[in-house]
């Protein structure tokens, strides 16, 4: 059971079942308005996790989990004989929505396996599990934010970056879950936390995580990081990841891997939280796994306020990936590695 230190800073959550349906908070619209939208098929749910409605991980694979249930719900209904044939078309348009986030292919195959051998209405199994992944998700966040907040003793600051927060999981966070526990325990007087441009995930969304469960922050413009570490005590980096592979490289919102190298050199400790759903044993090295490019409109603009010059162009990669050899710690909920290999991950992965 949580104390109520820890229960004060926990007070956030993005993706709900409700009255059989799914109910996402828009991410897009915060932090000017705190607004949610209600999904009765997966097809909207697709297009949701496409659109970042809702983003993160661990929480793009939960909204899937629920979306099948809506998908397995109308192929039932609408064709009890052929429903399994016209399930595995909504799924693969899950599958599809967003391509490095291994947790949507994760959660989609733990809901798919869940149906061999049913008879019958598949509902009741299906929205069993959805709930399972979601409860199960927070409480691994819990616990890695109790296995990562051991790790840190007494620093000035930290830093983060992107979102890693309620907003990304099912609750409670994973890096920021490590820094929730963290503060709970009197461990650190301030985060310093990324803008992450160009969708600017820390400067709108993790800034009204902290805020709203009050842990003192400061906003730095990510071409500020290096010289926030050379001039400030900074105890770690901290971090989550949207796909980890075999060998330990981690694929995180892009800006990560230029954090983790000047880390590095100033001698700053850095850190990787995440649950094993994100490790993917079949993607031997970072190199392997797809990086998202999204629309350079992204890049060219802030929200519809155009700031390029006209005829610009852009490259606007979702994610860069972050070798091993620069990771000190990767947090899990099955445990602690510290500098992760080939090894030591087929080894966490078999406990």
């Amino acid at each position: 059971m949580l104390n109520n230190a820890k229960n004060q800073h926990d007070s956030i959550r993005a993706v709900e079942w409700k009255n059989d349906h799914l109910i996402l908070l828009d991410q897009r619209k915060l932090p000017q308005n705190e607004q949610y939208i209600e999904f009765y098929n997966a097809e909207d749910v697709a297009e949701a996790i496409r659109n970042m409605v809702v983003r993160g991980a661990p929480a793009i694979g939960i909204a899937a989990a629920y979306a099948l249930v809506l998908a397995a719900r109308k192929s039932y209904k609408q064709y009890p004989n052929d429903w399994r044939n016209r399930l595995e078309v909504e799924k693969e348009i899950l599958a599809n929505a967003r391509p490095t986030a291994v947790n949507l292919s994760w959660a989609l195959k733990r809901m798919c396996d869940a149906l061999v051998g049913i008879e019958g209405d598949p509902i009741p199994t299906l929205l069993e599990l959805a709930k399972t992944i979601h409860s199960e998700d927070i409480a691994a966040n819990h616990h890695m934010g109790q296995l990562g907040a051991q790790l840190i003793g007494a620093t000035h600051g930290l830093i983060t970056h992107c979102n890693t927060g309620s907003l990304a999981t099912g609750g409670y966070g994973t890096a920021l879950g490590v820094i929730r526990s963290a503060f709970a325990e009197g461990k650190f007087e301030r985060i310093y936390a990324g803008e992450t441009r160009p969708w600017w995930q820390g400067s709108r969304l993790t800034a009204w995580e902290l805020g709203k469960d009050h842990i003192p922050y400061k906003l730095v413009p990510d071409s500020a990081m290096a010289a926030l570490m050379k001039t400030k005590p900074i105890g770690w980096v901290i971090v989550g990841a949207d796909r980890i592979a075999a060998n330990g490289d981690v694929a995180n919102k892009i800006g990560t891997y230029s954090l983790a190298v000047n880390a590095s050199f100033h001698g700053v400790k850095f850190m990787v939280v995440a649950p094993t759903s994100t490790i993917d044993l079949d993607t031997r090295t970072g190199s392997d796994i797809p990086i998202e490019e999204r629309s350079i409109e992204e890049v060219l603009q802030v929200g519809n306020q155009r700031i390029a010059a006209l005829g610009a162009d852009a490259w606007n990669p979702a994610f860069d990936v972050t070798p091993a050899d620069l990771i000190d710690v990767l947090v899990t909920e099955k445990g602690v590695i510290h500098h992760p290999n080939t090894e030591k991950i087929a080894q966490l992965m078999r406990s």
